[in-house]
């Protein structure tokens, strides 16, 4: 090791002047000490298999950081050893973007090459890869137009400049029409129209585009690619303020508290907006609890979404009879999967618990006749009906229409949450998901990616039903065939 104890016998001048060289050169090489998150890692192992990426995040988590480190590296050639998304090999061509000529200047900009002022080359880009800047005839001062960017130099990298183009949404269409593109990187949502011609200019290449932007326009077009759609070669990673570990506990809660209710669920998770039209309008930490050892007293019971075109969802739920209160405690959400392999997912989980599933399980379907029979054929303890509310004897004018009412149970899914008898586990993040974007568009509850949420209906509809081990405290009982009986 070599010996820097020299340094201490400097005039505290001289000590300042060398630190502040050493802090000078730190600065032109950001690059090599971006160490991501798990959630940013995520995001660019994504590259090595999707085309289309979005870093779905809350505000101040780094996602604009994760992208520009990443761009640094498809300009430069330079990637790390811990690198396993995609690679190239030879110079590129980038286009990046953001809102306004304003936002691209303070932001995409500032993040790739640092303040044009006195600080080039203190971004992600190293300074002596920088060839040149151009600056732009549009927009603001100092908006660069495009820069030239030295790639490579070592190993199986070719040796040349890359060249990295800087635009703006509202600058048009027009303005990127013409360009043949490596890859593409957008920085806060754009328009839908904007981004489909930001991925036709990377077409030739078929290259990577990417987005990092907070869900503040709720269920766009463009989060609607990403989320329901879910185009082939498209991935999406949601990051929110507990994934970024440069913030306090206590730091995160003043955070979180900071932001108005409507808009915590962008800000704080990464979740977009949906505004008046959620189905439950209800604060997550009203609803949320972390994970304990559940009472083996406590009957438990599983609702059951069967899937076609969509993901079949399965919801369990344990039941704390002394305060009402229902606890969501696992979840299941699988597309494409063959009744044998669900059921098997389901007697994982205690083949005594007994399933409520939706009328449609008694009808033929692509996937064979009658699907609650196909399971009951696997052992899986299925009610002997659909799930629906309990009879009132005391209401004349009560319809069998209105025992399987969706609006009945949701609203008494609100009710539950508003008074404090309706708790999810905090790790079950593919039911907060749906949860986020279960919403109404004209009155009517738009009917995707909402299996998990029908699946916890149709468990609480029948928690009459629930059922505790039938061998109590014994781990045998938790896989033992049992039938069900009403409780």
């Amino acid at each position: 090791m070599t010996d820097i104890s020299w340094i201490d016998q400097l005039p505290k001048d001289s000590q300042k002047l060398l630190l502040g060289e050493v802090r000078a050169k730190l600065a032109q090489r950001r690059l090599e000490s971006y160490v991501p998150y798990p959630k940013q890692l995520e995001f660019h192992e994504a590259g090595s298999t999707s085309r289309e990426r979005l870093l779905m995040a809350a505000n101040q988590v780094g996602k604009t950081a994760a992208a520009a480190a990443e761009t640094a590296m498809h300009l430069t050639g330079r990637y790390p050893d811990w690198w396993r998304g995609k690679r190239f090999h030879q110079p590129t061509q980038f286009g990046v973007a953001s809102e306004t000529g304003l936002l691209t200047r303070d932001g995409v900009q500032r993040m790739l090459f640092g303040t044009p002022a006195s600080d080039l080359g203190t971004g992600m880009i190293p300074k002596d890869a920088i060839v040149e800047v151009v600056r732009s005839k549009f927009g603001p001062a100092d908006l660069y137009e495009m820069a030239r960017i030295r790639h490579g130099g070592g190993g199986d990298v070719q040796a040349g400049e890359s060249v990295v183009y800087l635009r703006s949404y509202d600058q048009g269409r027009a303005r990127v029409q013409a360009m043949t593109l490596t890859g593409f990187w957008l920085d806060e949502e754009p328009p839908f129209d904007y981004y489909m011609e930001a991925l036709t200019r990377t077409n030739v290449a078929l290259g990577p585009v990417y987005l990092t932007f907070t869900p503040l326009k709720g269920m766009s077009e463009v989060v609607k690619r990403f989320l329901i759609d879910q185009v082939r070669g498209t991935a999406v990673i949601s990051m929110g303020i507990e994934d970024a570990a440069h913030f306090s506990p206590e730091a995160r809660q003043s955070i979180i508290d900071s932001y108005p209710l409507h808009e915590r669920q962008a800000r704080a998770y990464g979740k977009p907006i949906m505004g008046s039209g959620l189905v439950f309008p209800v604060e997550r930490s009203l609803i949320e609890y972390q994970t304990f050892a559940i009472p083996q007293h406590w009957p438990r019971i599983c609702g059951l979404d069967f899937g076609f075109d969509h993901p079949t969802a399965a919801v369990w739920i344990a039941m704390d009879r002394d305060t009402d209160t229902l606890y969501v405690y696992d979840h299941y959400r699988v597309r494409q999967g063959l009744v044998p392999i669900h059921a098997a997912a389901l007697r994982a989980r205690g083949s005594w618990i007994p399933v409520s599933w939706p009328a449609d399980g008694l009808n033929d379907t692509a996937v064979g006749p009658q699907l609650a029979g196909q399971y009951r054929d696997q052992g899986i303890p299925m009610l002997p009906e659909h799930a629906q509310f309990p009879q009132q004897t005391d209401r004349a004018s009560e319809t069998a229409k209105s025992r399987v009412s969706v609006e009945a149970g949701l609203s008494e899914m609100l009710t539950r949450m508003m008074t404090g008898r309706f708790k999810v586990a905090a790790h079950l993040n593919d039911w907060w998901e749906e949860f986020g974007l279960y919403h109404r568009k004209d009155g009517r509850v738009v009917k995707v990616l909402d299996d998990l949420m029908s699946a916890t209906r149709y468990a609480m509809m029948s928690e009459r039903f629930a059922q505790t081990p039938p061998a109590q405290n014994t781990k045998a009982a938790l896989s033992r065939p049992f039938n069900w009986r009403a409780g």
